[in-house]
């Protein structure tokens, strides 16, 4: 079975974020799960009906995705504009889609109000970050999906290699 990996459309060269730019992750393992078939792309806030470009988000009040989950926090734009519902919607059509494809680990850029693993901004518009995780993040992570930042693209390569390694050996 090949592992399937859900990737933020931003990390493959899609130019989707809220600031009509991409940030492509340039690594030789990107074209060969591409060619493998292994990568399944999502922007979640473009899948929620969000535009491009769009005002910044962040998870107000230093608080991250799992409390938005958990309904103890909001996202909103510097616009002071609450898009946690947009936020939560995505988080579902992401998950929906990892699932429906048997995805078993994500991709994502770090960060995001969505996507962030390692870290998402404070809510002041500041450039102040925090460690926390994302929306789409805390979801995919509550659901069994192991989720890795952009910045940890060799944990996933290990992770991935051990995993087809492992359905590969007779049982």
């Amino acid at each position: 079975m090949t592992a399937k990996i859900l990737v933020s459309a931003c990390l493959m060269g899609h130019a989707v974020r809220y600031d009509g730019a991409s940030k492509p992750l340039v690594h030789p393992v990107i074209d060969r799960w591409r060619e493998e078939g292994r990568l399944v792309t999502i922007c979640p806030e473009m899948s929620a009906g969000m535009p491009v470009p769009r005002p910044p988000a962040e998870i107000a009040s230093g608080k991250s995705g799992v409390d938005v989950l958990d309904g103890g926090a909001t996202v909103v734009e510097n616009t002071g504009r609450d898009v946690t519902g947009e936020f939560l919607a995505a988080a579902e059509n992401a998950l929906s889609l990892a699932l429906e494809t048997d995805c078993r680990f994500a991709l994502l850029i770090d960060g995001s109000p969505s996507c962030g693993s390692g870290f998402v901004y404070d809510g002041t518009f500041s450039g102040a970050r925090h460690a926390g995780q994302g929306v789409t993040a805390a979801l995919l992570a509550r659901n069994g999906i192991e989720v890795y930042s952009d910045r940890e693209i060799e944990a996933l390569i290990e992770r991935v290699d051990g995993v087809c390694d492992a359905d590969r050996k007779p049982g």
